[in-house]
């Protein structure tokens, strides 16, 4: 199924999409230039239904390739970021406008994936071009997390109460967004900034994890090397 996020800004539409189709496009700025408009459009297209999809550059692809595997991982990625914060909010976790902050984020780097370079045209890519400076504010996210932890000497297995846990099952799917967004840089259809993003991100949600099991008073599971009986 043909999948479009809207993030409304105060009166503004501000459209990005994990998996774009350009009809819908055409008619959210039909409705973004009519402010009289009282409907929005339908979220089915039909123009899916037979396993293809567009690009936000406007190509229509199958389904299953690469750059909506990537796609749809990062919508993945989102999702269990949103299941973290309900967590958190339990606790009243100092992480939560972060992790609603990273969600945005990811929204834009989704759509910069979706505008594959070789039939971007200029116009495309400035409407997706993602701003320089979300990898170095993850970085001192971390820094920061980190001088209120303790060294990290063992391996720590998944764990640490309902919010770390979510938090790792988060980097988990991160990574694997990570994955599928590497071999759409190297064979140059997608700029580098979202695999470093990612890159970055899963170190990110693995010390918020610790973090988080810090907050709710919960022991860190360290990997102990399993015995056989004899």
């Amino acid at each position: 199924m043909q999948t479009t996020r809207l993030i409304i800004i105060s009166r503004n539409i501000i459209f990005t999409a994990s998996v774009p189709g350009s009809n819908f496009y055409k008619k959210l700025v039909l409705i973004q230039n009519d402010r009289s408009k009282s409907t929005y459009p339908k979220i089915y297209t039909k123009t899916g239904d037979k396993g293809t999809t567009v690009t936000f550059a406007g190509d229509r692809r199958e389904k299953d390739s690469p750059i909506f595997h990537a796609l749809g991982t990062i919508d993945e990625l989102v999702s269990h970021i949103g299941m973290a914060i309900e967590h958190g909010k339990e606790k009243n976790g100092l992480y939560i406008d972060q992790l609603i902050r990273i969600q945005c984020v990811l929204q834009d780097i989704a759509s910069l994936v979706a505008t594959p370079l070789p039939v971007a045209r200029e116009s495309h890519l400035k409407r997706v071009a993602v701003p320089s400076g979300y990898v170095e504010e993850l970085e001192t996210w971390i820094d920061e997390y980190t001088a209120q932890l303790p060294p990290l000497t063992n391996f720590i297995l998944p764990g640490g109460g309902k919010t770390s846990a979510s938090l790792h099952i988060a980097r988990t799917v991160c990574r694997r967004a990570e994955r599928c967004v590497v071999p759409l840089v190297r064979n140059g259809e997608v700029e580098s900034e979202p695999m470093k993003y990612l890159n970055r991100l899963s170190d990110f949600l693995f010390t918020a994890a610790r973090y988080a099991a810090k907050l709710d008073n919960q022991e860190e599971t360290i990997y102990i090397k399993p015995k056989l009986s004899s």
